[in-house]
C-alpha cells in the first residue's frame, strides 16, 4: 500500500516532525535497486538508508501491512527509539491469508498476475472478500482502489518487479526476524485490527510478547488496514504511545 493509507492519521496527528515512506515492492524500475536484488530483506535496506540518508535520529517508526521493519531490529536499528507495529507480516504468517497466498501462486505461473491483477478493474471484484475486501472493513472507494493498483494494471515493468520480490522474499524471513526482536528493548507499540482475518490478531499478540517493552492493543471495527477503517482510535493508541514514552527533550 501506499502513503494515502496513512492520510488520516497523519492529517490527525500532531505538528511533530514526521514523514510517510512507501515501501517500494511493486515501484517503478529505475535502477535505485539491483533487479537480482528485490526482496523483503531489500526493502527493509531501503528503509534503513532513508532514515541514514536524511540523518534522522530518535526515530519512531510506524508500519501496517507489510512487516519488513521487523527485519531491522538487531540489525541496523541504531536510529529507531520507538517501534509502533499494526496489523502486518510477522512470524509464520507469510504470505499472509488467502490474498497473499493467491498473490505467490500468480507470481509462478507466466501471465498468472497479470490475470489476477485485472480483478483491480473492477470495484466489486477488488472488494470481495478474498481480494482487498477481506483486509478492509470499510468500503475501499474505486479511486484509492485505482491509485493504489492502476501501475500494476498498466507498466508490465512494475508487475515483474512484484512477481521478482514474491518470489526472492523468504518464506521463512520473519520467523528468522523474530529471534531478533527480544533484542529491542527500546518502547514498542502493538497495535492490531481487532477484526483482521488475514493477520489474525493471535500473530499480533505473539509478536508483542517477544518484544520486552512491548504494549499490545486492539483497534476496534478495524481489520489489516487499520488506518483507513478506524484512524481515530488508532491516532488516539499513538499519542498514547508517544506521551508515555517520552524521548530526551519532549518532558
Amino acid at each position: 500500500m501506499t502513503a494515502p493509507s496513512w492520510c488520516w492519521p497523519t492529517a490527525s496527528a500532531s505538528t511533530n516532525r514526521s514523514g510517510r515512506r512507501s515501501s517500494p515492492a511493486c515501484g517503478p524500475t529505475s535502477g535505485w535497486w539491483s533487479p537480482s536484488c528485490r526482496s523483503a530483506a531489500t526493502v527493509a535496506a531501503l528503509l534503513a538508508e532513508f532514515m541514514e540518508r536524511l540523518d534522522l535520529r530518535d526515530v519512531t517508526l510506524v508500519q501496517n501491512d507489510a512487516g519488513t521493519a521487523q527485519l531491522l531490529v538487531g540489525v541496523r536499528d541504531q536510529r529507531i527509539a520507538r517501534l509502533v507495529l499494526t496489523s502486518c507480516e510477522a512470524l509464520d504468517n507469510y504470505p499472509p491469508g488467502i490474498q497473499g497466498k493467491l498473490l505467490q501462486w500468480a507470481t509462478r505461473i507466466p501471465g498468472g498476475l497479470f490475470l489476477l491483477v485485472q480483478s483491480f478493474r473492477l470495484p466489486f471484484l477488488a472488494r470481495m472478500p478474498v481480494s482487498l475486501g477481506g483486509m478492509a472493513k470499510k468500503r475501499l472507494p474505486k479511486e484509492l482502489i485505482a491509485r493504489w493498483y492502476g501501475p500494476l494494471l498498466t507498466d508490465s515493468a512494475i508487475r515483474r518487479d512484484l512477481a521478482r520480490f514474491c518470489r526472492s522474499t523468504e518464506p521463512d524471513c520473519y520467523l528468522k526476524a523474530a529471534e531478533n526482536l527480544p533484542s529491542f528493548t527500546r518502547p514498542a507499540l502493538v497495535a492490531w485490527g481487532a477484526e483482521d482475518r488475514m493477520m489474525p490478531p493471535a500473530t499480533g499478540r505473539r509478536l508483542a510478547e517477544l518484544l520486552p517493552d512491548a504494549r499490545y492493543v486492539e483497534i476496534p471495527d478495524a481489520r489489516t488496514l487499520v488506518p483507513f477503517d478506524n484512524p481515530g482510535a488508532l491516532t488516539a493508541e499513538l499519542r498514547r504511545f508517544v506521551e508515555e514514552n517520552p524521548l530526551p527533550g519532549e518532558d
